[in-house]
């Protein structure tokens, strides 16, 4: 079973004064996994760049690199892309190791490690915007039993987030530290995705950030609204048998059909869809839109 997508991604920076130079780092594109293909992609943006390269990051995600060296009062990247997304299998989480195991499997005993296993390790440490921090294995404590398969633990944590936290897109901003977060009880998809990391991260197990888009379906007899979605965030938690398991606290879902992958990095200032450096500009806001429309 596969699904195919549309995907439109809409950024617009206006400036309240000139911007000279400027350089911008885009993770617009999606990357290529087993459970997902790209078949087109473009990319306009304006003013024209004085400069352009297309690259990969550290983490194997697909990156664009923009600067500018002329004088420009508003800056437009729009991204169009048709993706096919295939079903994934889902892994029986009661079949997964107890997470101690999968912990002491991941630490340093003097053996050496696997290639994915010392891949695996790069996630299990702090990372900008994800601290470890003991408040955070206190706040998972009665999903982390002691023997609990690694991923029914997983999952105990993403529906105690989801049950415990309010989706308010006007809670926090990108830099609200995520003890705040854990304090008001409210945010969006990219806190709850950093609490869950921060979580795992904080009993030494392995897990990154996802970012990509996620099909959201309008009221009984709506039409889909051109701009209504968003960019959206999940965790994805490594287990030695099944590999990458993903998790989606904001819906207490497993990510399957309706999920579409950018990319992932240790948290979102590794795969943010947009983000550079400005001289001149002024104070300035983006207005961004997303579209995901299934074409089959």
């Amino acid at each position: 079973m596969s699904v195919r997508y549309q995907v439109v991604h809409e950024t617009l920076y206006r400036y309240t004064s000139p911007v000279s130079l400027a350089q911008q780092l885009v993770h617009l594109w999606p990357r290529d996994c087993a459970w997902q293909h790209c078949t087109e992609r473009h990319m306009q943006i304006s003013p024209a760049p004085t400069r352009r390269s297309d690259e990969r990051d550290v983490f194997g995600n697909p990156l664009t690199r923009l600067a500018f060296d002329c004088q420009h009062d508003e800056l437009r990247v729009e991204t169009r892309l048709t993706l096919d997304v295939y079903a994934r299998a889902l892994p029986d989480v009661a079949r997964s190791q107890p997470w101690e195991a999968v912990r002491e499997a991941l630490s340093y005993s003097g053996r050496p490690f696997s290639a994915e296993r010392l891949e695996a390790c790069r996630y299990r440490f702090e990372s900008p915007q994800v601290r470890l921090k003991q408040r955070f294995v206190a706040y998972a404590e009665r999903c982390f039993v002691p023997g609990r398969p690694l991923l029914v633990a997983v999952q105990a944590l993403m529906e105690k987030i989801f049950d415990e936290f309010t989706f308010d897109a006007t809670a926090t901003q990108v830099a609200t530290p995520l003890l705040e977060v854990l304090e008001r009880r409210r945010g969006v998809c990219q806190d709850f995705a950093h609490l869950m990391l921060a979580c795992l991260r904080s009993r030494g197990l392995a897990a990154r950030y996802v970012s990509g888009y996620l099909l959201t379906r309008p009221p009984p007899g709506q039409p889909r609204l051109v701009g209504a979605d968003a960019s959206h965030a999940w965790v994805s938690v490594f287990c030695p048998e099944q590999g990458w398991v993903d998790f989606d606290p904001t819906n207490n879902l497993r990510p399957a059909l309706e999920h579409i992958t950018l990319g992932w990095g240790r948290d979102f200032s590794d795969v943010s869809p947009l983000r550079g450096v400005i001289l001149g500009g002024g104070s300035h806001d983006p207005d961004v839109r997303v579209t995901v429309t299934p074409l089959t």
